[in-house]
């Protein structure tokens, strides 16, 4: 059973930093290209980072220079670190593979909520 667990949101100061973790069950994880996701209520889900099984990194045009994807193939983990936060950041984030088509649509998890505010 696939599982995606995502972690370490929170409320943070505008400039501040936040650091999200997703650990992931079920799936082959070394051969795939995971990807953050985050979603405003009301709006469509936007892709904010992926990185390959090889460590190729895309970032939108919203992460550039602002925020860095990892992964840990032997924990099957996946990180964002996020510094100079704004508030225009805050949203749900997610992670799943990259592209979420398929199967991997029915599989989202509960998110982790950022909040960016002063």
């Amino acid at each position: 059973q696939v599982q995606l667990v995502e972690s370490g949101g929170g409320l943070v100061q505008p400039g501040g930093s936040l650091r999200l973790s997703c650990a992931t069950s079920g799936i082959n994880f070394s051969i795939r290209t995971m990807g953050w996701y985050r979603q405003v209520l009301g709006k469509p889900r936007e892709l904010v980072a992926s990185i390959t099984p090889g460590g190729s990194i895309y970032y939108g045009d919203s992460a550039k220079g602002r925020f860095t994807i990892s992964r840990d193939n032997a924990k099957n983990m996946v990180y964002l670190q996020m510094n100079s936060l704004k508030p225009e950041d805050t949203a749900v984030y997610y992670c799943n593979n990259d592209p979420p088509s398929g199967y991997w649509d029915i599989v989202w998890g509960q998110g982790t909520q950022v909040t960016v505010s002063s």
